[in-house]
């Protein structure tokens, strides 16, 4: 079963995207990265956060990257958090998350 998003994912999602890409986005957050990412299937909507974040990230950046991301989110997320600038910093996804939605994380 596709883990949830998170209401933080789902806020950035708000803030990162216009329609119909939103809905792209969310779509493939749900059924691209979730319970189907390597080591990602006892997660919850919270703990999928930062991956899902890094793939908003680099879509955000460039929509090419959309293809891209997913795959690097299935094929290993560590190389997913150095391309989106999360790799050094656990961290990093909420720091950027209350640069883009405001808020708390």
């Amino acid at each position: 079963m596709p883990i949830p998003l998170s209401d933080r994912t789902t806020r950035l999602a708000q803030a990162l995207f216009e329609e119909p890409l939103r809905t792209r986005v969310v779509d493939a957050l749900v059924e691209s990265v979730s319970e189907n990412i390597p080591f990602c299937e006892d997660r919850d909507a919270e703990g999928m956060e930062r991956i899902r974040f890094a793939v908003m990230k680099l879509i955000h950046e460039d929509e090419k990257n959309f293809s891209q991301a997913l795959d690097l989110a299935r094929i290993d997320w560590r190389d997913l958090f150095m391309s989106a600038g999360f790799g050094h910093d656990t961290e990093a996804h909420r720091h950027w998350f209350r640069k883009i939605a405001g808020g708390q994380p």
